[in-house]
């Protein structure tokens, strides 16, 4: 059973094609990895599949919910960690989640137990109730994280989930991830560490300028290419690393 069902998918805006004609299916309970240099595209993919943009043309379906017509019920069932946290500066770490699982309808006494659960697996207990203003770009990222897991989604986008993390933290959102994928749920994972996709992801989809130009496991990738690891397939493949600009 497929979780993403995309077909033919265009996003273009005044300037610039973003997504191409792409075209891709992602099982349920899959973990899968969207690999791609800055600009890309992967990023525009993922806010179309959330319902944000509306593409140009071609269809695509999340857990059967079309993300053109159906984006009140797509939204109930998807958690996003955005690139580009959104959260309330003057509003503790704590109340940012809380906030943002009453928005989706959490049961209070469930939202207050999930609350202190995810706090504790992003390891922000010790500064769960500062104001998030004043936190680090690592905490806001955590704080990110479990703002879209509270409502337990059926699927997750993390994009880029650990950018400007310290490498305890890093380690601590992959058991997270693990677990995600322990629990039967889907997760689309972008990020610019591509030892993190490589360790963490069942299949893995490279785009570059808008079209998907390779998919498989790691290990098929890396056998296909000659390559050692994750990262010389996508230098072979794009021309470039993934933190160059496009």
């Amino acid at each position: 059973m497929y979780s993403i069902d995309i077909q033919g998918l265009t996003k273009r805006f005044e300037d610039k094609t973003a997504v191409d004609e792409l075209t891709l299916t992602i099982n349920a309970g899959e973990l899968f990895g969207l690999l791609g240099p800055n600009g890309a595209g992967k990023t525009v993919t993922i806010k179309t599949l959330c319902g944000i943009l509306k593409p140009t043309s071609g269809t695509a379906n999340v857990n059967g919910f079309d993300v053109i017509k159906d984006t009140e019920e797509l939204h109930k069932i998807i958690g996003l960690c955005p690139q580009e946290p959104a959260y309330y500066s003057y509003l503790t770490g704590r109340e940012n989640i809380e906030i943002f699982g009453a928005f989706q309808g959490v049961p209070t006494k469930v939202l207050k137990e999930r609350t202190t659960q995810l706090i504790d697996a992003v390891g922000l207990g010790a500064d769960a109730d500062r104001r998030a203003g004043k936190y680090s770009g690592g905490m806001i990222r955590r704080v990110s994280l479990a703002m879209a897991l509270i409502h337990d989604p059926a699927v997750a986008f993390l994009d880029e989930p650990t950018v400007a993390m310290d490498p305890q933290s890093r380690h601590a959102t992959w058991d997270i991830i693990r677990d995600l994928k322990k629990r039967g749920k889907t997760v689309i994972l972008t990020s610019h560490y591509i030892e993190e996709v490589e360790a963490l992801a069942d299949r893995v989809g490279i785009i570059d300028h808008g079209k998907l130009i390779a998919l498989g496991t790691p290990a098929e990738l890396k056998q296909k290419h000659g390559a050692a690891n994750l990262e010389e397939v996508f230098i072979t493949m794009t021309g470039r690393k993934i933190r160059e600009e496009s």
